[in-house]
């Protein structure tokens, strides 16, 4: 059984602009790993028109970051995973947790394997939808 993606633009703060977040399975991957308070990568930066998205999964692996704490990554580190498509399968694997996060208690996320037609439809969704790009 494939995990299942969902990718969730939030609305820009009074501190950051519009971010993205990760469920995956029904869960906040970026507040389950990185912990309350903490952000996912701005809209801008990987759902931009015109160029390819960093979520986009190919034969080969590369480290993409999924979140940074309230304190930013710089202080404690990221939330990162390895992608990268095997034929129809797309897999996270690989996770670094932010350094914060492991005084939390919290664990790396398991690794994900995702069916690689459902992950490509749910990355050009979000990529289709641009409401994010109107607010300032």
């Amino acid at each position: 059984m494939f995990d299942r993606l969902e990718i969730r633009v939030l609305p820009p703060g009074p501190r950051f602009a519009a971010q993205v977040r990760f469920w995956v399975n029904g869960k906040d991957i970026v507040e389950e790993a990185v912990d309350e308070g903490g952000r996912g990568p701005y809209a801008a930066d990987v759902l931009a028109a015109g160029r390819p998205s960093p979520l986009r999964a190919t034969g080969e692996a590369r480290r993409l970051e999924l979140g940074e704490p309230d304190c930013t990554g710089g202080c404690c580190g990221s939330l990162t995973v390895v992608v990268q498509r095997f034929g129809e399968i797309v897999q996270w694997s690989d996770w670094e947790v932010p350094w914060a996060a492991h005084t939390a208690a919290t664990y790396p996320p398991p690794e994900f394997h995702f069916d690689a037609s459902q992950y490509d439809v749910e990355v050009a969704r979000a990529k289709a939808d641009p409401w994010w790009q109107m607010h300032p």
